[in-house]
């Protein structure tokens, strides 16, 4: 069964717009649990109302790519709020959800792309960390239903 290893948020974007200078200093923050909005995102996340059509609404990303990158780059800690991404998972195929509804812990979304990595992954992680992460940097999705979603078991159950 998979698993919800960690559910964070951040009230402001480090990198996103930022091309030229230093990274932000919004610290990702890690919460017992999130409350989802369809269609407008996560609570206190700063991706919150966007928009229907936006595709930042939640983000996953799989422990094990965390572990992987940090282990192929010279990572002085493997800490995966630098990934700037909202829910840390175990044993899931996210790049399996890219194009399919889904649910979990009674909320229904629908998976719309990789979670392409950028230049500024260099500079948090390490040299190498952009390339490595390219086809494995996690899953943007759309709420589509209102809910929660708590640390801990959780059935990615794929709908019809």
């Amino acid at each position: 069964m998979a698993e919800i290893l960690k559910l964070m948020i951040s009230s402001a974007n480090n990198f996103r717009g930022n091309p030229a200078g230093n990274p932000g200093t919004a610290p990702l923050v890690e919460c017992e649990e999130i409350c989802c909005v369809a269609g407008a995102g996560i609570v206190g996340d700063r991706y919150f109302n966007p928009g229907a059509d936006s595709k930042r609404q939640i983000t996953f990303l799989d422990q094990a790519v965390v572990e992987a990158v940090f282990a192929a780059t010279s990572a002085k800690e493997v800490d995966p709020r630098v990934l700037r991404r909202n829910v840390l998972v175990a044993g899931v195929d996210l790049n399996a959800l890219i194009g399919q509804r889904f649910m979990v812990q009674g909320v229904e979304f629908v998976g719309v792309e990789e979670c392409a990595p950028c230049f500024w992954m260099d500079l948090a992680i390490g040299p190498g960390a952009e390339a490595f992460l390219e086809n494995r940097g996690g899953l943007r999705a759309k709420i589509l239903s209102d809910g929660t979603l708590k640390q801990g078991s959780a059935c990615f159950q794929v709908l019809a």
